[in-house]
């Protein structure tokens, strides 16, 4: 074995280098694998604009010596062979011992919720009534809502989703409930807002023009129509939510629970 861990780099593209390194870099502890890695990194960059290693998906540790040594984490790269994760710098990104680059760092390989926004809007009957859609994509009825953009308020969010799919304005009130999905069906888990919709007349279900790609109808539902129609998670969120609004009900559920 050399004295020296073996690290190379090489052109893969037009401006493009990737490191590559073998098992015995980590010999002496990944503190001192960072050192040589980030060495490396600064090299490849002296007559590149980018540096990138990929490493298995199951490789803690080469992952660990990537982001320590200022590389970005950029996502997964899908292979038959085995999935491998990509890092990279550029050369005019923000060093890393400064706080923009060092955040930029951190903010790579943070783990990122995806959050889901949606909206109780009730009727005027006796017996409580919600709002729910009939969506084109499954046979569960759902609470008119959606996935919160990159960047965007979930208090938006939500009032833009139903003016999208709905083609109705309605402010969204105070938030009623936060209910945490787990993974499920091939989603990732998630963060369901629920935000107060108000009290309206039944005739407001005439204006609705549904989104066409996604709605394919809209009604005011009866809690057992609620429990028919929905998904059962979908069920208890909606009973949650109606039970914090009356201040029966805690403003944290997981499932609906």
């Amino acid at each position: 074995m050399s004295e020296q861990p073996e690290i190379s780099h090489a052109t893969v593209d037009d401006g493009t280098a990737r490191l590559t390194w073998t098992s015995d870099l980590t010999d002496r502890g990944w503190q001192a694998a960072v050192d040589v890695v980030r060495r490396q990194v600064a090299t490849a960059l002296a007559d590149h604009e980018r540096v990138e290693v990929k490493v298995a998906v199951d490789d803690a540790e080469a992952q660990r010596i990537a982001t320590w040594s200022g590389l970005r984490r950029e996502g997964v790269q899908r292979g038959r062979a085995g999935d491998v994760v990509v890092y990279a710098r550029l050369v005019d990104d923000v060093p890393v011992h400064e706080p923009g680059g060092f955040r930029a760092l951190l903010n790579s390989f943070l783990p990122r919720k995806r959050g889901i926004a949606q909206m109780l809007v009730r009727d005027e009957s006796p017996e409580p009534r919600v709002l729910l859609c009939e969506l084109t994509y499954k046979s569960d009825w759902d609470l008119p809502g959606g996935v919160v953009e990159v960047g965007e308020s979930p208090l938006v969010a939500v009032s833009r989703e139903v003016e999208e799919e709905l083609a109705l304005e309605i402010a969204a009130g105070p938030l009623l409930l936060t209910d945490w999905l787990p993974p499920w069906g091939g989603w990732d888990d998630a963060l369901c807002l629920v935000f107060d919709g108000g009290v309206h007349p039944a005739s407001i279900t005439e204006r609705i023009v549904p989104q066409a790609r996604e709605i394919r109808s809209a009604e005011f539902l009866t809690l057992a129509q609620v429990d028919e129609r929905a998904a059962d998670f979908t069920a208890r969120r909606v009973r949650a939510a109606l039970a914090h609004l009356a201040g029966e009900g805690p403003a944290y559920s997981e499932s609906g629970r």
